[in-house]
């Protein structure tokens, strides 16, 4: 009987203090998961450490081992697309390099996928060891505002940490848009799918990548990509500042006709002023984000730009001018 081909898919972007254990755990599970036809694939998005020689040395050490070269950084999302580009697999299980998801559940993953004919299964984070409590927090927040926001439901708790099967594979490849949120195309393409709960561990070595500035990049491309609510924002709020505005008239018009008071003009405009400016530059700023948005996706420019591919079957690199 054939062998389903599984390929694991691992961005890297300065991870050499982890590669060397992360590459020895690989192997292991290469000897020991023998139901399958394993591979790896990882994509070095522009490390500027060890990290693309020690992965050239694996590619050349091992021949189940591939690695791409990005031309430069391009991000964790950009990277993840140039790996299922050149993926070719019946089943694709996307983890990072900084083991934090450990990879021996790929046979977990694969069981379940495989006894339950299930075309995704996604890791679901039950315990986040050695993330602060501010992380968690934003994040649980994110995951809530994000389901209010989008008609896509996305699992909480979950991060690119999944095994995807060929037909979601393909789904994914169709997809060219530039502002990429692949946890969230994930559920968009539907299919079959089923969390798998699991312990997330510490980082092995290193540093998070994911700075407070690139958190909130990532959340606003997951909002923006897949809601038009933000947009809709602009007339509710119109409609809420229009009846402020016709409750403070009306209450101005009582005092002069009834009473005695006098509210001071310049205040009252002050305050007008401040509002709506406050929200029609609020409003100009979403909008902004949309044409933005829309302004980068009809320059048609490559997602990404490969260097080199090092294919540990024949140990030699490709030159690659333009993907």
């Amino acid at each position: 009987m054939t062998k389903d081909k599984l390929e694991f898919l691992i961005p890297v972007y300065n991870e050499d203090t982890c590669l060397d254990h992360l590459m020895e755990r690989l192997d292991r599970i290469k000897r020991d998961f023998t139901d399958v036809e394993l591979s790896v694939l990882f994509i070095n998005d522009g490390s500027s450490d060890n990290s693309l020689e020690k992965l050239i040395g694996y590619a050349q050490q091992y021949d189940y081992i591939r690695v791409i070269d990005l031309s430069r950084n391009f991000g964790h999302q950009f990277a993840l697309t140039a790996g299922l580009d050149h993926c070719d697999a019946d089943y694709v299980c996307i983890i990072d390099g900084d083991l934090q998801d450990p990879p021996e559940l790929v046979k977990d993953l694969y069981n379940r996928a495989k006894q339950d004919s299930i075309n995704v299964v996604y890791g679901q984070r039950s315990a986040r060891a050695g993330e602060s409590i501010f992380k968690k927090v934003t994040a649980s927040f994110f995951y809530k505002t994000i389901n209010v926001m989008c008609k896509t439901d996305i699992p909480r708790d979950t991060g690119d940490f999944r095994l995807i099967d060929r037909k979601v594979l393909t789904a994914l490849k169709d997809m060219k848009e530039s502002h990429r949120f692949i946890r969230g195309m994930v559920p968009w393409v539907g299919f079959k799918s089923e969390a798998f709960q699991y312990e997330r561990d510490s980082r092995y070595a290193g540093e998070t990548k994911y700075t407070l500035t690139k958190m909130l990049r990532f959340a606003m491309d997951g909002i923006f990509s897949f809601s038009r609510k933000p947009l809709r924002l602009a007339s509710y709020l119109g409609i809420i500042v229009a009846f402020l505005g016709f409750l403070g008239m009306a209450y101005m018009i009582y005092l002069k006709l009834f009473t005695n008071d006098v509210v001071e003009g310049i205040t009252i405009i002050l305050v007008s002023i401040a509002i709506i400016g406050g929200v029609q530059l609020l409003m100009l700023g979403i909008l902004g984000e949309y044409i933005g948005r829309i302004f980068e996706q009809s320059k048609d420019r490559p997602l990404y730009v490969i260097d080199n591919i090092y294919d540990g079957n024949e140990g030699s690199a490709k030159r690659m001018t333009d993907v």
